[in-house]
């Protein structure tokens, strides 16, 4: 009941600026789900959640096609997904009326540009390389993923300073993209001094994300990072271990190992 007077409400406040709006008659949703491929919520996938859904398939995504990504469309019965999808194929191929198969079929070489159009399509290579990793992804890729990052949470179950990641609950599970330790009680000079002995291990990790008021063009907009205060404490806290198809458990432990080590050296420095 409360979410249907909610809905009521932004009904109310909604203004339809051109006649799309107008048949949603509400803000459209649009999810950015680049790392997600996978997760879900509510036993729904990611890509099913939003009007419009967003993935990449960069290099160090779960599913590659080395560069590109998709759109994923669930709009409402006032649209024809089917029209929705025409349209975009020609925003991403120049504003051509034909992709290049088309155009191959007997006596279809015809074409005509009828927008100026944006370069967005993906090589017929890379979306090969695509329809293979999505064949395994579910039956292999996932499980190897998950296989990993359960045992860094088994590793890391007994340290007080290891604040764990949530990868599944009773409502969501995560596409085990990464695997973000946070460690308790810690500047973010500590932090860094951690990360620096990890990989006087040779053990290679990383931090996910910058938020962006560190970052120099949000800075000189006015941005703030004492305004994000939480925002920026799981950032200064945070590093972000390997988790890769190919990563072995025994690699896996020496990870663990490496981070144990360097946390404890540095905790130990601090408390001394």
């Amino acid at each position: 009941m409360n979410r249907l007077i909610r809905e009521e409400q932004v009904r109310k406040i909604f203004k339809p600026a051109n006649t799309i709006q107008e048949q949603f008659g509400r803000i459209l949703l649009l999810s950015d789900a680049a790392h997600s491929l996978g997760a879900t919520y509510k036993g729904r996938r990611t890509g099913t959640l939003a009007d419009a859904t967003v993935f990449s398939f960069h290099a160090v995504k779960n599913l590659t096609t080395a560069e590109g990504g998709a759109v994923t469309l669930m709009l409402p019965e006032a649209f024809d997904d089917e029209a929705v999808y025409k349209e975009l194929n020609i925003k991403a191929l120049h504003g051509q009326n034909k992709d290049a198969l088309a155009k191959t079929q007997k006596g279809n070489w015809e074409y005509d540009i009828i927008e100026p159009g944006y370069k967005w399509n993906m090589p017929d290579i890379l979306a090969a390389i695509g329809l293979i990793e999505l064949e395994r992804y579910d039956s292999d890729t996932l499980p190897v993923r998950k296989a990993i990052v359960e045992q860094y949470l088994a590793d890391f179950a007994t340290y007080a300073w290891a604040q764990l990641p949530v990868a599944h609950t009773d409502q969501a599970e995560s596409c085990y993209h990464l695997f973000m330790l946070r460690i308790r009680d810690v500047s973010e000079q500590q932090r860094n001094q951690i990360i620096q002995k990890i990989f006087d291990y040779d053990v290679s990790v990383n931090v996910h994300f910058k938020p962006l008021p560190l970052l120099s063009y949000y800075k000189s907009m006015g941005y703030r990072m004492e305004d994000y205060p939480v925002a920026y404490d799981n950032y200064s806290r945070e590093i972000s271990l390997p988790v890769y198809y190919g990563l072995e458990p025994n690699q896996v432990k020496l990870v663990s190992g490496a981070v144990i080590q360097a946390v404890e050296e540095v905790l130990n420095q601090h408390h001394v």
